[in-house]
Parts: C-alpha cells; structure tokens; sequence
C-alpha cells in the first residue's frame, strides 16, 4: 500500500476512535437497549415531550452506532482489496479502491465533526434572522444576498426553511428577515454564524460605479423542546400589532395581524406576520422563549465562548467574516482565519467548510478551558 494511501487509512480511524469515544462505544449497544426496553412502555406516550425527547436520543445513538460499524466496514473492505489487488497486479481495483478510500476518509471526517456538537441544544432546530446594518439600500442588498445564501445551505443539507417575519427594504432587499429552519443539529451547525457579515465590491446602485462597504448581522438561536421550561413574567413583555408591509398589491395586509413582542427587561424583540393573529402570538412567543433560552445558554458557556458575545454593532471593528468581491475574490473569517477565493460559491450555500473551522475551533476552545479548570 501507498505511502498516501497509509495516511488516508489512519486518517479515517482517527475519526472512527473519536466517534466510538463520543458515544462510549463498549456501552452503547447494552444502552440502546435499555432504549428499546423504554420504547415498549404503554405509558410512555402519556408524557408526549418526555417521549420525542426518548425516541430522539434512541436514534442519535443508533445512527452513531451504524455510523461507525458502517465505516469500520467500509474500510476494512477497501483495505483488503487494495492488498488483493497488490498481489494480483491488478491496478484498476488498486485505483477503484484507493478512490473509495478517499470519499471514505472525507466521510468520515464529516461525521466526526457531527460527533462534537453535543452541546445543550446543538441537536435542535433553530431560528435565524438577517438584519440589515447602516448603510440604506447597500445593506438591505447584502442582508437579501445572506438569507439567500442561509436558505440554499440549509435545502442542501435537506432542511425545511420557513420564514416567520420579513421586512422588505425601501428600494431593494431587505432590512430584516425571520426563518425557522428544521433539522438534526440545525442549531449546533449554525450556532457559529451568528455575528455581523461584512460585503465589499463595486455597487450596483452608484451611477459612478464606487466600491461600498457593508455590513449586515446574523442571529442565531436554538428552538426550545417542549421539556425545556422558559418562564415568561406577563409583566415583563409588551405586545403590539401591527399592519404587515408585504410585497403590494394583492399581497398587502389589510388587517392589523403582524404581532411583535418586546421582552422589557432585556430588550429583546420577536416578531411574525403570518396571516393569523394568533398563530402570529404564538409563533413570536416561541421565538422570545427561545432567544431568552439562547441567552442563559451564553451566560452558562460565557468564559468558553465569548466571541459569541461581541457582537456588536453591525459595523467595523465587530464583523465576523468579510466577502471582499472588489478587487480581488476572497471571503475569510477573521476568527479562524479560513478563507476561499471561491465567492459564488459560499454565496450559493457553500458554507461548510467555514461552519466546520469555527466548530473545531470551539471544541478546541472549550478543551483547553476545561483542562485549566482542572
């Protein structure tokens, strides 16, 4: 076997032992179980919450479970066929194996990065909105731009996307959008986007053709599991209506249906304008419950993660990643320092790679604290 093709091997058992140690392996057959034993009480669905949050817990185990046993298969199918072809002299199996070794090396990695988002809530779905910073109709371009691209990442990763709340800019794009976005690990995937996105590239919008700077911010936080008890004092929070601004004609709202929520002691503000008022209640309350749960979440994990909260302003000095498309083509995150030269396609959706830099950094991060904690 190849020198390259060694690395490769050793590559994918390193993700293979990471993926046995995150789900104690030795014990997660007698722990699925017990799971099955669970699933089998008549009287588990008398507590629907306590139920889903079971029958989630039993299938994040089973499919890390095939995960690996898949994997350890697969690797050791190619591995013999490589020595068989070696010994046979037959190079077009050599080949066929050692390319499938490859796809199985990046496969591996994937999965062992989905391995470390264990956090509290990683496994939820989340709600993310775009907000447009100064800058008029520049900024109202560049947040459309980044919820199309946050809509097309998601559909590629077969999440369901719905939008909660959009407020449309006066000439162009948008100064605000509102999405829930529904999938396993959809919050623990985009948890790292949250920050302000700085574009840079010649204006559509000037006659005279000047390169614009602009800023727009992303936030990002998990749905709440019905098991998890938010408390919303009915003193702390103010609720408006409000006539919804859609897209003219027979699409205007004619009745006062939009609901926003203001949490008073914190300032923050939930929205939706769907077309029921009720829905609309419940659809912003959720949402309030969810950011105020994000917000403990960030007050826990503070000392580990406190890049989360500075945030800031959507302005310079506080940006996150910048997407230059003028002069030259290159988007980098200035936490990781990961950067592409392939613009459109991060702008379609391509955002994995960076998702994935932040996430090992985190990790590494949160490693490192709770070594000197120690």
């Amino acid at each position: 076997m190849r020198a390259e093709m060694h690395t490769t091997v050793e590559a994918v058992r390193k993700s293979l032992a990471l993926l046995a140690q995150r789900m104690d392996y030795e014990t997660a057959p007698h722990r699925l179980e017990e799971f099955d034993a669970l699933t089998e009480n008549p009287d588990l669905w008398n507590d629907p919450a306590k139920a889903q949050k079971l029958m989630r817990e039993r299938q994040m185990l089973s499919d890390a479970m095939t995960t690996y046993r898949s994997i350890s298969t697969e690797l050791q199918d190619n591995i013999d066929l490589i020595e068989m072809g070696d010994a046979e002299g037959d190079t077009d199996v050599v080949a066929e194996a050692e390319d499938a070794l490859r796809a199985l090396a990046k496969r591996a990695a994937e999965k062992e990065l989905e391995a470390l988002l264990d956090g509290e809530a990683d496994s939820n779905d989340t709600f993310l909105e775009v907000n447009a910073g100064a800058g008029g109709t520049e900024s109202c371009d560049w947040a459309s731009m980044l919820a199309r691209m946050y809509v097309r990442w998601a559909e590629k990763k077969g999440y369901k996307v719905e939008m909660m709340s959009e407020s449309p800019g006066e000439e162009a794009g948008i100064r605000s959008v509102a999405y829930r976005i529904s999938g396993t690990n959809a919050y623990g995937w985009l948890k790292s986007e949250s920050g302000v996105h700085r574009l840079v590239r010649i204006s559509p919008y000037d006659s005279a053709a000047r390169r614009h700077t602009s800023f727009s911010s992303i936030w990002v936080y998990p749905v709440v599991d019905d098991n998890i008890e938010i408390e919303v004092n009915a003193n702390d929070i103010r609720i408006d209506t409000y006539r919804s601004s859609g897209a003219g004609g027979q699409h205007v709202n004619t009745t006062d249906s939009a609901v926003r929520i203001t949490h008073i002691p914190t300032g923050i503000v939930t929205t939706s304008s769907q077309k029921s008022q009720h829905q609309n209640r419940d659809i912003a309350m959720n949402a309030l419950k969810s950011r105020l749960y994000e917000l403990e979440l960030r007050k826990r994990t503070e000392a580990i993660e406190a890049a989360h909260d500075a945030k800031g302003d959507a302005g310079w000095g506080n940006q996150i990643r910048s997407y230059v498309l003028h002069p030259y083509q290159m988007v980098k995150d200035l936490r990781t320092s990961h950067e592409t030269s392939d613009t459109q396609g991060v702008l379609d959706g391509d955002l994995d790679r960076f998702m994935a830099a932040t996430l090992a950094q985190d990790v590494a991060g949160k490693s490192r604290a709770e070594a000197n904690a120690e």
